[in-house]
């Protein structure tokens, strides 16, 4: 069992529906701001905006303005080596409030397709609108590496180890291996400065370097982690914030895993009723046996993976990435519905072509890091799971809360996670926030929200002191994705700072 992603949805339907065009356009710009001691030249460089073409995200149309802001490593010893994020702009149309920063999740994914959020807005017109590639991810320089594409295609193709005595000591080697090629193919520094700590003090360094006294900000997912984190570390230099998918900073990593895959399992359910209503359903027509129909299609692969078109075959693991990657919004659904119908027939192209996605795969067989840079964030930002007795509860949890997951391979057993062999220790835990003097911020939490439970939503809210809107959904993150009544009054707190309706429900 393992933990899910956050911030993925956003990335389906990209991949879905990219279109590739060119940034042009060059312009020098600078702040000159007071900085801590060593943080100057950092907090007063000027940047030189230009092309896109040299940067690898395809989802920027022309006109949009790439560069990269240097930043120390670490923070620590901002006379030590530097770390350069890359960051996209598209300007204001009109009369200009400032920037708008945003971010799409993860942790891992890059960011620079999100300086197109709010096309044909207000906020197109009144921002200049700012992505930006977390440290170590996408086009940011140095990138988080450490499993090459054949590595990647190889390790996805294997049988699954189950939780035998020797089924957990194969996946613990395993893991010690991952995390030896992380520091040779990345370096143990800069694993050690990765985390949700020093991507807030970059995002920092991004608004003085833009022009702007306080930040605005959008996060999506694992974004909202970064939203409140930097609240926490810098209160007075917040204008606004909104924060969509959220996570609770007081939650437990093991109680957070475990809320988030019984909210897959209600998805998976929600998916099953209606799926159910056609005749051809590949789970049947019974919703209360779409779990044990789904077990009967996946489990096979288990042992005998089916073929693709491509040469490659679809594993058990990539079947379930593929499942869970439609789950995250039931804008997904039909893809589920055909790769289902696909495997029931012997062909496993639809869902490796869903976990392939989810992976980062292109068509010719590379990887983007999301993944690796996903692995490497989580173990930087939370406490890793080191005693066994909750490794195993943990794992016997997720087979009861979401037995579609649920491999039948449970021994009572478990392998200790990855990040409890990491070369770097964590650098953040879990903790109620306190924020005195905030700003008002906006936190949107969706119902059925696969990724991040809707409680956290709520706890988020509530311990920042900001408004709540809840969206009644089965999707992961809703803002300005075309829902008028959430929309509308998101627009109008980042352009007028007006605080939408208390107990806004859409």
């Amino acid at each position: 069992m393992g933990f899910v992603r956050t911030g993925r949805a956003a990335l389906l339907a990209t991949a879905l529906a990219m279109m590739v065009a060119s940034c042009s356009g060059s312009t020098v710009e600078g702040n000159p701001e007071p900085a801590s001691q060593g943080m100057d030249r950092f907090y007063n460089q000027t940047v030189k905006w230009g092309s896109c073409a040299e940067f690898a995200d395809g989802a920027l149309p022309s006109g949009a303005q790439c560069t990269r802001v240097t930043v120390p490593v670490d923070y620590s010893k901002p006379d030590g080596d530097t770390a350069h994020i890359a960051i996209s702009r598209i300007k204001a149309t009109g009369d200009r409030i400032g920037s708008l920063l945003v971010n799409p999740g993860g942790p891992g994914q890059p960011g620079l397709s999100m300086a197109t959020i709010g096309d044909n807005t207000q906020l197109a017109e009144r921002f200049d609108r700012i992505g930006f590639d977390p440290r170590g991810t996408g086009d940011s320089l140095p990138a988080i590496r450490c499993l090459t594409d054949k590595e990647n295609d190889a390790e996805r193709a294997e049988k699954p180890e189950d939780n035998s005595p020797a089924g957990i000591a194969a996946t613990e080697a395993e893991n010690r291996e991952y995390a030896a090629k992380c520091v040779e193919r990345t370096g143990k520094d800069f694993l050690a400065n990765v985390g949700t700590r020093e991507v807030v003090q970059d995002m920092d360094v991004i608004r003085a370097v833009l022009g702007d006294p306080k930040l605005t900000y959008l996060g999506y997912s694992y974004g909202t982690r970064l939203g409140y984190t930097y609240a926490e570390k810098f209160p007075d230099r917040v204008r606004a914030l909104v924060l969509d998918g959220a996570l609770d900073p007081a939650q437990d990593p093991i109680k957070e895993s475990v809320l988030q895959a019984t909210s897959f399992q209600k998805a998976f359910d929600n998916y099953a009723t209606d799926c159910a209503t056609a005749p051809d359903c590949p789970l049947g027509t019974d919703p209360a046996q779409a779990v044990t129909r789904f077990r009967e299609l996946v489990g096979p692969l288990w042992d005998k993976p089916v073929p693709t078109s491509d040469g490659r075959v679809l594993s058990y693991g990539d079947a379930i990435t593929g499942v869970q990657q439609t789950l995250y919004s039931d804008r997904y659904w039909p893809a589920l519905t055909k790769g289902l119908t696909e495997l029931k027939s012997g062909n496993g192209d639809r869902l490796l072509m869903l976990a392939d996605i989810y992976d980062g795969r292109a068509e010719d067989g590379t990887y983007d890091n999301s993944s690796d840079a996903f692995t490497a964030i989580r173990c930087a930002d939370d406490p890793p799971i080191t005693d066994r007795a909750v490794a195993a509860q943990q794992d016997a949890e997720f087979r009861r809360v979401a037995p579609f997951i649920d491999d039948g391979h449970g021994s009572g057993a478990a392998p200790l996670e990855v990040c409890a062999t990491w070369p770097v220790p964590n650098t953040s835990t879990p903790h109620r926030i306190s924020i005195p003097n905030l700003p008002k911020t906006v936190v949107i939490s969706t119902t059925d929200d696969p990724a991040t439970p809707y409680q956290a939503g709520v706890d988020l809210a509530e311990q920042l002191g900001g408004a709540l809107i809840t969206y009644r959904g089965s999707q992961h993150t809703v803002s300005l994705n075309g829902v008028q009544c959430v929309d509308d009054p998101v627009i109008a707190y980042l352009v007028d700072l007006k605080e939408p309706p208390a107990g806004l429900t859409c």
